[in-house]
């Protein structure tokens, strides 16, 4: 018996949908986007330099974290020309404390269309609901505006700077945290 958990509804609104991982020309192009990103490339796994072989290593491993349940990485795919734009992923490495951690990244090309808000928020809903996870968090870099104006508004509250969290770029740096919690605890 698989119990695996379905996935979110593959509609994240009318314009992004979401999906796992393919190993496809589409999902290199657009690790390969996302590897010539220095931010991208510095605070994820992201092969870089790219390479063809790097890029199918990479979307293996994302299939392989989904399949085992220690993460699920989803593509964030454009409705109108089902191209490839970003990703979104929900990590369980605490679920057995109630709590699992989201991140997302949106390549160059695509930012500022909303991507990454439909996507954290339709990830979130789900970890909440089907996942019965009680809280989600976040992180993110204090000068990154993007990042923290799309966890706002994905419904994320700031709780306070953590200072000197997380290694970036070979350099400890601080991040504000962010948390949504389920109304069903």
């Amino acid at each position: 018996m698989n119990n695996a958990p379905t996935l979110p509804e593959p509609r994240a609104d009318d314009r992004f949908l979401l999906r796992p991982w393919r190993l496809s020309a589409d999902d290199l192009a657009l690790v390969r986007e996302a590897a010539d990103d220095d931010y991208i490339a510095r605070l994820t796994t992201v092969p870089a330099p790219y390479s063809d072989e790097a890029g199918r290593d990479f979307i293996t491993r994302q299939q392989r974290r989904m399949a085992t349940g220690e993460a699920w990485p989803l593509v964030i795919v454009r409705a109108a020309d089902q191209r490839p734009i970003g990703v979104t992923s929900v990590r369980g490495h605490e679920r057995d404390q109630g709590r699992a951690s989201v991140g997302y990244w949106v390549v160059g090309s695509a930012r500022g269309q909303g991507a990454a808000t439909a996507a954290l928020r339709t990830a979130t809903d789900w970890a909440l609901t089907e996942l019965r996870i009680p809280r989600m968090e976040l992180y993110a870099e204090p000068w990154n505006t993007g990042s923290l104006r799309t966890a706002e508004a994905a419904g994320y509250l700031r709780e306070g700077l953590l200072r000197s969290w997380q290694v970036i770029g070979g350099r400890r740096r601080d991040m504000y945290m962010y948390s949504r919690v389920s109304t069903n605890t």
